[in-house]
């Protein structure tokens, strides 16, 4: 009745493939490794850093590992996963929410293979989503912008609405400095031209500080206010590199960390069908280098906050001058 079930289930979709026959080892412990991606790797920081992240699995634990990019349908997902069980893969990242639906809907169909997924509340006995808490990270980023802002006017350019970075932003950006105004713009989709059409609005309206919260048009709105000679929050990864002047510090999450954490787990036989939600207190968020134009002293301030936050799980809730 099962197979019956699961021939139907073709024909009427058209989309789902049937399990394939690669064998497992009987401890179940990490055989190969696959992962989805939804932009390709070379154009986008946060495929770049998972990417990395799968390479560091296949050194750490000897195993092969398969990239497809640019996957982004139902048909597209399940043809790969088809894939990939035929080369004998038993832990697939799709590294994006995007894949979290698909990944509930085939799961049951490989329960020898675990599925992990990003920023989503769906989860089964063999698929995991992971969630980066961007809230305090953005609160501690926020704070240096409050300090370091002349112009009392700091600019936040959003990728999309929903982003808790922004609340989170505005938040540390109040706290560290009352009289700071607090400029917000949204995307609501990826776009290099409309962040720096933004970029100029807010400059005009006498930004100094920004903070680009999008991958794919950060390191532009960067490149722009060390032109402009202006400051910047990077996002996502440590973007000193790009002006370690510029950048008075990053907020950084470690995807490729995660990944070989995760990978660890399921070689362990620990990881499990959950919703993982990942702050400071797990290593995995973190403030990138400090500009030098950062003073010291603030510096300290700011590390010492992060590390109350790791060890009571409370942000500053005011900051009496």
């Amino acid at each position: 009745m099962k197979k019956l079930w699961l021939v139907l289930l073709v024909i009427l979709t058209g989309i789902v493939f049937l399990p394939g026959c690669a064998k497992y080892s009987e401890h179940g412990n990490l055989q190969n490794v696959g992962m989805l991606t939804e932009k390709p790797i070379q154009e986008e920081a946060w495929e770049r850093k998972a990417y990395h992240g799968l390479l560091e699995i296949s050194e750490a634990f000897d195993v092969e590992v398969y990239l497809k990019e640019e996957i982004q349908t139902e048909y597209e997902v399940a043809k790969a996963v088809d894939e990939f069980v035929q080369k004998g893969v038993n832990l697939i990242f799709g590294h994006s929410h995007l894949y979290g639906k698909y990944f509930m809907d085939i799961a049951e169909l490989y329960p020898d293979v675990h599925f992990v997924y990003f920023n989503g509340n769906a989860y089964a006995d063999n698929v995991t989503s992971l969630n980066f808490n961007p809230y305090a990270m953005a609160f501690f980023g926020g704070m240096v912008a409050g300090e370091m802002t002349s112009s009392n006017h700091v600019g936040i350019i959003a990728a999309y609405e929903w982003q808790a970075e922004i609340e989170g932003f505005y938040e540390g950006v109040k706290y560290q400095n009352a009289r700071a105004k607090v400029h917000i713009n949204y995307l609501n989709r990826n776009d290099k031209k409309k962040a720096m059409e933004i970029y100029d609005e807010m400059k005009e309206d006498a930004v100094d500080v920004y903070y680009p919260a999008g991958d794919t048009f950060s390191r532009d709105v960067i490149h722009q206010a060390s032109k402009d000679k202006l400051y910047a929050i990077g996002y996502l990864t440590d973007q000193s590199e790009v002006d370690p002047k510029t950048v008075l510090t990053s907020t950084v999450e470690q995807i490729d960390q995660l990944y070989q954490r995760i990978a660890e787990k399921y070689n362990e036989r620990e990881l499990q069908g959950e919703v993982l939600s990942l702050d400071f207190q797990d290593d995995l968020i973190v403030l990138g280098e400090f500009s030098a134009d950062v003073p010291q002293q603030f510096q300290q301030t700011v590390r010492k906050a992060i590390e109350d936050y790791k060890e009571n799980d409370i942000l500053p809730l005011s900051n009496e001058k």
